[in-house]
């Protein structure tokens, strides 16, 4: 026998420094927007950390195989083409979801407080193009002062 078989160790259950429960999030549709008919859609959320960070999930629906569909946060409501705020990452179209990560993190600590409440005063839309070489919108949605969240906690 081992050292290590006879020993009984408690479990730890802490969480390291920043780390725990995401219990405060905000929930925004995604819809299909391709002329084409994909009929991409789904759903993004929003989770504030205990570090003031946003982390940023998306989960789409019917996006096309083996192509990365590139993910924005635009200026302004849905339809209206404008500047891009933010870039987050690629869709990968096999899963449906980020392709590096789960979560895509913002560091700003105002982001997340800009959505909803008394501080709401982001006007965006989260779009995702069906790729890197295609500008094509498959699917969006509204974002901040230009939508009601679908769930909030």
């Amino acid at each position: 026998m081992f050292s290590c078989e006879q020993e009984r160790l408690d479990p730890i259950l802490t969480t390291a420094d920043g780390g725990g429960t995401l219990n405060e999030f905000v929930a925004y549709d995604i819809a299909s927007t391709d002329p084409t008919g994909s009929n991409v859609y789904g759903r993004v959320v929003f989770y504030k950390t205990t570090l003031e960070q946003t982390l940023v999930q998306i989960s789409l629906y019917n996006t096309v195989d083996n192509l990365m569909h590139p993910a924005l946060v635009l200026e302004g409501p849905a339809g209206t083409a404008t500047a891009t705020l933010l870039a987050l990452d690629d869709i990968d179209g096999n899963t449906g979801e980020f392709s590096s990560s789960k979560f895509f993190v913002i560091t700003d600590t105002a982001f997340y407080d800009s959505l909803e409440g008394e501080s709401a005063s982001l006007d965006a839309n989260v779009s995702i193009f069906l790729s890197a070489d295609d500008n094509t919108i498959v699917a969006s949605g509204d974002i901040g002062i230009n939508a009601m969240p679908i769930t909030t906690d």
